[in-house]
C-alpha cells in the first residue's frame, strides 16, 4: 500500500525533517508513528498524501509514485485516502453534517443518502445533536471528532491520522480508536502519528519510532495481536 525508499526532506538552509527513511506497509496494516515533537511525524504524513514532496528518494502510495503526479494526479490519489489533520481543517461555512458528508458529495452521492450516512457516523461519536451547528461553535474536541468522521465516511483504502486524539478525553479516545480498528479490520491501512505512549502500549501494534527525521525503531507485532 505504501513504500518509502531512502526518503529525505531538506528545508533551507540545511535542516533535515526526514533522512534516509525506509518504510513499507501492506494493505490492511496498522502502524503507529511515534516520536517527540519535531521528530518528523507530521512531515512523514504530509509526504504520504502529497502535501510535501521529497527532496530525494521515492514515495509510492497504492502503486503511484507521488513525485510523478501532477496536481490532478494528487487529487485523484487522495480520493482513496482519509486524512485526519492535527488542526482539523474543517470548512467554516458548512455545517457539521455537511463537513462529514463532503467526501461523499465529491463522489456524487445524493444529498439524502450522504446526510443519512453522515448522521449515522456522527451518532457513533456522540455528535448527532450537533449536526447542524457550524465548526466555530464547537469545542476543540468536538471539531476533532468531526474531522475523524469526515476521514472515515467514504471508506478509504488508507487512513492517515496526525495526533487524532490530542484533544479528546480517554473515553472518547477509545471510541475513536475503536472506529479506526474497525476500519482496519475491514482491510483499511491505518497510519497514526502520535506521541501518546499509553495508546501505543494499550494496542500493542506495529510502531515506527522517529528521532530527528530518522527511523530508529520498527517494532512489529504479529497480525491479530492486540
Amino acid at each position: 500500500m505504501l513504500h518509502l525508499h531512502n526518503v529525505e526532506k531538506l528545508y533551507p538552509p540545511q535542516q533535515y525533517a526526514l533522512k534516509g527513511v525506509e518504510l513499507k506497509a501492506e494493505q490492511g496494516d496498522f502502524l503507529f508513528v511515534a516520536g517527540a515533537s519535531g521528530a518528523g511525524k507530521s512531515t512523514l504524513l504530509k509526504m504520504l498524501y502529497g502535501a510535501e514532496r521529497a527532496t530525494s528518494g521515492e514515495v509510492v502510495i497504492g502503486g503511484r509514485n507521488v513525485a510523478r503526479l501532477d496536481q490532478a494526479g494528487v487529487a485523484e490519489m487522495r480520493r482513496d485516502i482519509g486524512i485526519i489533520f492535527q488542526d482539523y481543517k474543517l470548512l467554516p461555512r458548512r455545517t457539521v453534517v455537511d463537513n462529514v458528508a463532503f467526501g461523499l458529495e465529491v463522489r456524487g452521492i445524493g444529498p439524502k443518502d450522504r446526510r443519512r450516512l453522515a448522521l449515522e457516523l456522527l451518532g457513533a461519536i456522540g455528535l448527532k445533536d450537533r449536526a447542524d451547528a457550524y465548526p466555530q461553535f464547537l469545542s476543540g474536541g468536538e471539531q476533532q471528532r468531526v474531522a475523524i468522521a469526515r476521514a472515515l465516511i467514504h471508506k478509504p483504502r488508507l487512513i492517515l491520522a496526525d495526533e487524532p486524539t490530542g484533544n479528546l478525553d480517554p473515553e472518547m479516545s477509545r471510541v475513536v480508536f475503536d472506529l479506526l480498528l474497525e476500519a482496519n479490520a475491514a482491510g483499511v491501512t491505518v497510519l497514526v502519528a502520535t506521541h501518546d505512549l499509553s495508546i501505543i502500549e494499550a494496542l500493542s501494534l506495529r510502531t515506527i519510532v522517529l528521532d530527528r527525521g530518522k527511523i530508529i525503531g520498527d517494532f512489529a507485532r504479529p497480525r491479530g495481536v492486540r
